[in-house]
């Protein structure tokens, strides 16, 4: 049975929630407004519906619930080769296209609390475009690069109503490239770094950034990751300022990607080999951390203990200490099969929340559970019908 209750239900949450609604919404208004991020037709709950929702490799989209473990196909979509989150829209990528499907579970923070809610889960539909396509995603919004030449930022109060529309989309460099979205506009990638464009698709102004690779929100700023440190965009009242965080002198290597817990200040920085680097966007600052393994993905948790997450090419879940890179606990390996397979490799993903981390195993058909403050005990194993080439945990 499900532990889920809607919050109406339970008027002594009314104390720690007061001066929030906590009756039925009236209809829609845009989240962020005074509803609370609520949108018609969904519940809010009491806690938050955390949700691991895969992919197969043919397209077959899976829900499974966290709290009671029972799982529910969603539907259908095109073979994905790649899948990015925002924690609750999922965007499966592959040539000539992105197919969006709306997970109906979320989170919504309201500064010194959050409020859970959950509405129908949905297949949006698809986003075309000319080659591969790299997607950004975040709870600021969605873009989309093709890499025949076209930069997409997607609108995502559209999205929340269940329609795909674009904000805009542009003209781009071919090849690899990014649209990272902002508060207000995009930073959209090109031969002269970073072009900080509006909602519109205007151009603001524009700031080096040789070889782009890698983003990341967090609850400072927006990380874009460059060949000589990153670039910090900064929004306040005022404006969104872009800042240069270089590496120290001498760094030999750089971060290629970024994974973080959802809102926190510091990052990891996934180098390909046996270091990774911590970026601490608060205090604008790089550490180099050797961890004595050659990672296939970290993850920074940045809780009070500093943990670190990460996989080895070997398949094992490591925690590290995030100031030491000492490893203080060790799996055995959990998904070795599927990181040496050159077909599934790309898919394994590694997420972290408050709680625990996750990995997937499409080789292993399974979804594993770890509790990385209890000496990376496998906490839960979840065995698919059908092979989660790729997972997002969903409603955080």
């Amino acid at each position: 049975m499900k532990r889920r209750v809607p919050i109406a239900l339970l008027p002594a949450l009314a104390v720690t929630l007061a001066g929030c609604q906590t009756a039925p919404p009236p209809p829609a208004a845009p989240e962020g407004d005074d509803d609370h991020g609520t949108i018609a037709g969904a519940t809010e709950l009491a806690e938050p519906a955390l949700h691991l929702t895969s992919v197969s490799p043919t397209g077959a989209v899976h829900h499974l619930d966290l709290l009671d473990e029972q799982v529910e196909p969603l539907g259908e979509i095109a073979p994905p080769t790649s899948l990015e989150t925002d924690g609750r829209f999922l965007y499966a990528g592959r040539e000539g296209g992105v197919s969006l499907v709306d997970s109906g579970v979320w989170t919504w923070s309201h500064v010194d609390h959050f409020h859970y809610y959950e509405a129908p889960a949905l297949v949006l539909g698809d986003l075309t475009g000319d080659g591969a396509p790299t997607v950004v995603a975040s709870d600021l919004g969605a873009g989309v690069h093709f890499d025949g030449g076209e930069a997409v930022l997607l609108d995502l109060d559209a999205l929340k109503d269940g329609r795909i529309e674009e904000r805009f989309r542009l003209d781009a460099p071919a090849g690899p490239g990014m649209v990272v979205p902002l508060p207000s506009g995009a930073l959209v990638t090109d031969a002269d770094g970073l072009r900080h464009v509006d909602a519109s698709g205007a151009m603001q102004h524009t700031v080096p950034c040789d070889e782009p690779a890698g983003s990341i929100a967090t609850n400072v700023g927006v990380v874009v990751g460059c060949a000589d440190g990153a670039v910090l965009a900064v929004t306040d009242a005022d404006g969104t300022t872009l800042e240069r965080i270089p590496y120290p002198d001498g760094a030999t290597d750089r971060a290629l990607s970024f994974a973080a817990r959802e809102g926190r200040p510091t990052v990891a920085g996934l180098t390909g080999g046996d270091a990774f680097w911590l970026l601490d966007t608060r205090e604008r600052a790089w550490s180099r951390i050797d961890a004595g393994d050659t990672l296939a993905r970290v993850s920074a948790v940045d809780d009070a203990e500093q943990h670190v997450v990460a996989v080895t090419t070997a398949g094992e879940v490591l925690v590290l200490d995030g100031e030491t890179g000492e490893t203080l606990a060790r799996t055995e390996p959990l998904v070795s099969a599927s990181l040496s397979d050159p077909d599934l490799a790309a898919g394994v993903t590694l997420q972290v929340d408050a709680d625990r981390a996750y990995v997937n195993g499409a080789a292993e058909n399974a979804l594993f559970e770890m509790d990385y403050a209890d000496a990376a005990r496998i906490s839960r194993i979840f065995p698919t019908t059908d092979a989660p080439a790729f997972y997002a945990e969903t409603g955080r």
